[in-house]
């Protein structure tokens, strides 16, 4: 079973797009978690509109956070693979497959994606070349984070270890990936699956140069690593 997490701050322009690239791969059998952050627009009548069983809206946590509100989302999955998606992509028609198989040999994959802007042109054709991808786990950890949420897929157990995140995480796919990488095992595979829709107002500054000062990216690297340490005898 596949479990689709989506986590939704007032989505509506972009949402049924999205959902209907991800209802075209996946079987009756499969879900879409949607965890929304009282949207103060139209998205969950979007969502509704579109009328599918593998749809299922739970309320968010409502703390102003995309990290607690995917972890919110998390929660809910009751698929052996699960998928992390934002709200304002769009997948590719294989996305789904090749991830899936990917997550036979790997516990996480990462893929790459196209970055475009609002009406999907292409910005640049490779996310893993805006980033200078590299695929250490101690680099990801120590130089950048090349770990994108909404190009990861994980098996079951690294939901297990990573929830409930540790407080005062950067990002929730900062963790997730680090916890894939230093205890099961981590991949990054050459596939442009998605279209990364870069649109102005994205609560996600991935692509971006950090604004961060050095002070606050060591105590982020800080705060993974001593959430880290806490996960070692962890199984939720």
């Amino acid at each position: 079973m596949i479990s689709v997490c989506m986590a939704t701050y007032n989505g509506a322009v972009y949402i049924k797009e999205q959902l209907e690239s991800i209802l075209s791969q996946i079987g009756p059998e499969d879900e879409i978690v949607i965890s929304d952050d009282g949207s103060t627009d139209a998205t969950l009548d979007v969502v509704k509109s579109i009328g599918s069983p593998c749809i299922r809206i739970v309320q968010g946590p409502r703390m102003k956070s995309p990290s607690k509100n995917f972890e919110h989302a998390l929660s809910f999955a009751k698929g052996d693979y699960i998928f992390l998606c934002d709200q304002d992509d769009v997948w590719q028609p294989n996305k789904v497959a090749v991830m899936s198989e990917a997550l036979q040999r790997s516990a996480c994959v990462v893929s790459d994606c196209q970055v475009v802007d609002a009406r999907l042109n292409v910005m640049d054709s490779s996310f893993y070349h805006v980033v200078r991808k590299h695929e250490g786990r101690w680099y990801n950890l120590l130089v950048r984070n090349c770990y994108l949420g909404c190009c990861m897929a994980m098996r079951r157990e690294v939901l297990d270890k990573a929830l409930p995140f540790p407080d005062h995480i950067p990002m929730h796919d900062i963790w997730l990936g680090n916890v894939a990488a230093f205890y099961y095992s981590l991949r990054f595979i050459p596939d442009n699956l998605m279209a990364y829709r870069r649109h102005g107002k994205n609560a996600s500054t991935t692509s971006d140069p950090s604004a961060s000062s050095l002070r606050q990216k060591l105590v982020y690297r800080y705060q993974i690593v001593a959430g880290l340490l806490s996960r070692i005898n962890h199984h939720r």
